[in-house]
């Protein structure tokens, strides 16, 4: 599938799913507002109630004549079970938008709608690239490494995953932080809860055989298993795990950041001093914040489909909306996801195997 669609005059289109998430149709406009600043040479095609669309769209001028309008008045719901979803989903702003890519007239599409239905509607309507077995989501997460972030996989498109499953995750982890991100040699971890070799699941343990055997031929560095706390860190640069247990740990980390944040409004706001100090600390703490907010981050992908998908989260707001419709830019542009496909049907030609995979116990401690 060809990623750089245009309609001939060099502009790229994104397909938007208007929805999905939280807040309605209003914040994702204005959150496509705000990236459109950024890509003059961006178009979007708008899959949603037509009326509802053209009076929203009619109120920001620099998306008057960027935008097409697709009646969908139909939607999935966010607590509609996915396979449920899928059964019904034809019509909806959702399938809409992700046949728009499916057709190759557009190079992306984004959504900020149900998880579980949206990765099981891109697996029907866009197929899994060969060689896949499980898509998983990548995310970016915010840490010491020099580009800022670490990337994580699989942020929840599917709540299981063994050992061979992981170890695609580690192939498109690392085709996404070379070519998204220009890491020549990704530095790849695998999340257990320790880095000794006994500790974790006996899955866990033919993971680590298989991506340690894989590392040299992909090109990566295997750091061996890792945890939670080092995934804010500077030790590797992708980190690899389940769904469930990446998901639950995306949730806690962005709780957390809103949990210091607050913590810092209250103490700056206690007296009359500390609200003086605030101000001499403005840009530092106006630096900081914008480095933790995971607004920034927002926006995951995707990986092993056979089309550019993201997903937003479903209460992001128009800042988080515009980081993932940047990132929807950035990737189509790069035509990322033929460099996945030509990544991992070449791997898959190796047939690697655990042959050294390592004995491990259930043991957490």
């Amino acid at each position: 599938m060809e990623e750089m669609t245009d309609r001939g005059n060099g502009r790229m289109l994104i397909s938007v799913d208007v929805m999905g998430g939280d807040h309605g149709p209003m914040t994702i406009l204005d959150g496509i507002a705000l990236a459109a600043k950024k890509y003059p040479d961006v178009e979007f095609i708008l899959h949603g109630p037509e009326r509802e669309l053209k009076q929203i769209v009619g109120k920001r001028k620099n998306l008057q004549s960027r935008c097409e309008i697709r009646d969908a008045t139909n939607m999935v719901s966010m607590g509609d079970k996915p396979s449920i979803a899928a059964r019904h989903a034809e019509g909806t702003s959702m399938w809409s938008a992700l046949e728009a890519v499916r057709t190759g007239e557009a190079s992306a599409c984004f959504s900020c709608g149900n998880t579980g239905a949206l990765a099981m509607l891109s697996v029907l309507r866009l197929k899994r690239l060969p060689g896949i077995n499980r898509p998983a989501i990548a995310i970016l997460w915010p840490s010491k490494n020099p580009q800022g972030h670490t990337i994580m996989l699989d942020g929840g498109a599917d709540i299981s995953a063994d050992a061979q499953d992981l170890l695609q995750y580690a192939l498109m982890g690392t085709t996404y932080a070379r070519f998204g991100y220009g890491l020549s040699r990704p530095r790849v971890g695998l999340l257990n809860v320790g880095t000794e070799k006994h500790k974790g699941t006996q899955e866990l343990g033919k993971a680590y055989g298989l991506i340690d055997n894989s590392a040299g031929n992909a090109e990566f560095d295997f750091m061996g298993f890792i945890e939670g706390m080092n995934i804010p860190g500077d030790l590797c640069d992708v980190v690899i795990t389940d769904g469930f247990t990446g998901n639950v740990a995306i949730k806690a980390s962005e709780g957390t950041a809103e949990l210091i944040l607050g913590f810092l409004r209250d103490a700056f706001n206690f007296t009359p001093l500390s609200r003086i100090a605030a101000l001499l600390a403005y840009t530092s703490l106006r630096r900081m914040k914008k480095r933790i907010d995971p607004r920034r981050s927002n926006g995951g992908v995707f990986l092993g489909v056979n089309g550019t998908v993201i997903k937003s989260h479903g209460s992001a707001d128009a800042v988080g909306v515009s980081a993932a419709i940047k990132l929807a830019c950035k990737l189509a542009r790069s035509n990322f996801n033929s460099k996945l496909a030509t990544t991992v049907s070449s791997f898959a030609l190796q047939k690697p195997n655990a042959s050294n995979s390592i004995s491990t116990k259930e043991n957490c401690r």
